[in-house]
């Protein structure tokens, strides 16, 4: 017996939802990089409460991962709003002779 998130449509589902966060991130970082590379001067201006815009930055990404992740949890913790299509067989269950014709 196979357990509900073992189905295809919902490991593809919650692969869909891992690769579009990641995706944020990745922009995310991409600014980082951006300013750290190509506008240094940019990175050394002072923030409110006197860190530099580096380190303000740097602990946005570490809470933007801390709250993409848990997005991720939440969406993948739904239940699938479809199922399968109706004349979609289970690859894992053995072909019937219905299935061969």
């Amino acid at each position: 017996m196979h357990h509900h998130e073992d189905h295809p449509h919902v490991v593809s589902r919650n692969a869909r939802y891992g690769l579009i966060l990641f995706a944020v991130y990745v922009v995310l970082y991409g600014g980082f990089v951006f300013l750290a590379v190509f506008r240094t001067p940019v990175m050394g201006a002072v923030m409110p409460g006197g860190a530099n815009l580096a380190i303000a930055y740097g602990f946005a990404l570490i809470g933007a991962a801390l709250v993409l992740a848990l997005v991720y949890v939440y969406l993948c913790s739904r239940p699938v709003p479809h199922g399968p299509a109706p004349d979609a067989r289970d690859e894992t269950q053995p072909a019937t002779d219905a299935d061969r014709r």
